[in-house]
């Protein structure tokens, strides 16, 4: 567990949750640091299993050896689940408000479970060797990867005590940045190599995976990135100079190299 979670990594899930708190409340407080630990805890869980043979088969996770390769496979699956199941309990017992903790764990939930992240792996997994179109493409990257963005930046919110006119700013937020960020994981799994991204390059056209690169071509993946960029930056603009950061952050996932 550990030797996974505490990789080398871009935590930009945990940092967008603990920005939507600092944003909504001038702080960050200490249940948005038990959230972020509790979402990155998700979040390395399914690398883990991601990259076990019955899935993407990888040798190589943020610059080391994938948690199978170091261990078992054996190993790895029960470290995902371990992970899983403790970012529930971190949630339940260290929050320190009943209400608060069963709304971050329903989010999570939803975010993470069969209506989100693992719908779009099951449906990544299916479309494999089919044949790509936009509405498949874009129903795997949203619940795949954008939908645990858009957890975080819920998360952060409710952890600061938002509105529900901020929640759904950040919400919006969050949903366009994170398929922005896949956007560029697939445009980098085709121009970056293995020692930038830290995991191996290439796989993606390898396995035949579903991507906007396979589906609209890499220059017009790339000013979706940008357009999904601006229409983040958009959604912020209740909260004026306050959400700098988050304006900045969007900007920065546009350049990102790994």
């Amino acid at each position: 567990m550990r030797y996974t979670l505490e990789a080398p990594g871009k935590r930009v899930r945990s940092v967008l949750l603990l920005w939507c708190c600092e944003l909504v409340s001038g702080r960050i407080n200490r249940n948005a640091e038990i959230a972020a630990a509790a979402v990155e805890m998700v979040h390395t869980y399914s690398l883990i299993h991601d990259d076990l043979p019955a899935m993407d088969n990888d040798d190589l996770r943020r610059g080391m050896p994938t948690c199978h390769k170091a261990f078992s496979e054996a190993t790895a699956i029960l470290a995902g689940d371990a992970l899983l199941t403790l970012a529930f309990e971190l949630l339940a017992r260290q929050i320190d408000d009943a209400s608060l903790a069963v709304r971050l764990i329903g989010q999570l939930a939803v975010d993470a479970g069969p209506s989100g992240m693992l719908a779009g792996q099951m449906a990544d997994l299916s479309a494999e060797n089919a044949t790509p179109n936009r509405e498949m493409v874009e129903y795997i990257h949203v619940n795949k990867t954008a939908k645990m963005f858009r957890c975080s930046a819920v998360m952060g919110a409710i952890c600061g005590g938002a509105t529900n006119q901020q929640i759904e700013c950040l919400s919006r937020y969050g949903l366009k940045i994170g398929l922005g960020f896949q956007i560029a994981d697939d445009i980098l799994d085709i121009s970056a190599s293995s020692e930038q991204l830290g995991k191996t390059a290439g796989k993606d056209k390898k396995a035949a995976k579903c991507t906007y690169p396979a589906v609209v071509g890499i220059h017009r993946a790339r000013q979706l990135e940008r357009d999904l960029a601006n229409e983040a930056i958009a959604a912020l603009e209740p909260f004026g100079q306050a959400a700098d950061n988050l304006r900045h952050l969007a900007r920065a996932l546009l350049e990102r190299t790994k």
